[in-house]
């Protein structure tokens, strides 16, 4: 799966978890882990909404939590993980100790993303590590997606913040 059209099928996997979160007012990010061309788990974001706020329930870590609930025997190195939005550091981390190997993103986070951790600097847990990561891949359609949930007077999370001011000033 080494080319971009590959990449961009998956991710567009990837956006409809985003969607499916965005129609219920969660914050639109979604995740899909696939092991040699086919799709194991997704995950959406929750957590967001005021009855049920929380910074657990990223998009990945559902993902991440649904692939160990297979309870397969697979090899994570051979996994990719798609996002909508880079992974923060909480996620990256989770990713790094789950042992996938390649992450694929659509949408820089630039107030939380974890993907520029230099880890040859972290302690020998992470910095052991292999893992590739491609940036951009349909960014322009999570960019879209990002940008109709902040305009959205109704969606108060990360209203104002750094990521929501870049996403709206684009």
């Amino acid at each position: 799966m080494g080319n971009n059209m590959n990449y961009e099928k998956i991710m567009k996997k990837a956006l409809d978890q985003a969607k499916s979160a965005f129609s219920v007012g969660e914050f639109p990010v979604g995740c899909v882990m696939v092991f040699q061309g086919k799709v194991l788990v997704t995950g959406s974001r929750t957590g967001t909404t005021a009855d049920s706020l929380n910074e657990i329930d990223h998009a990945e870590m559902v993902a991440l939590r649904r692939f160990v609930d297979l309870n397969k025997d697979i090899d994570p190195s051979g996994i990719t993980l798609f996002c909508t939005l880079e992974p923060c550091l909480m996620c990256f981390g989770a990713i790094l100790l789950s042992g996938i190997g390649k992450i694929v993103y659509a949408y820089e986070d630039v107030m939380g993303g974890g993907t520029c951790c230099d880890l040859t600097k972290l302690t020998p847990l992470y910095k052991n590590r292999k893992i590739s990561i491609i940036p951009n891949i349909l960014r322009k359609e999570s960019l879209e997606l990002l940008k109709a949930y902040f305009q959205n007077p109704k969606n108060t999370y990360c209203k104002g913040s750094l990521l929501a001011e870049h996403t709206l000033g684009q």
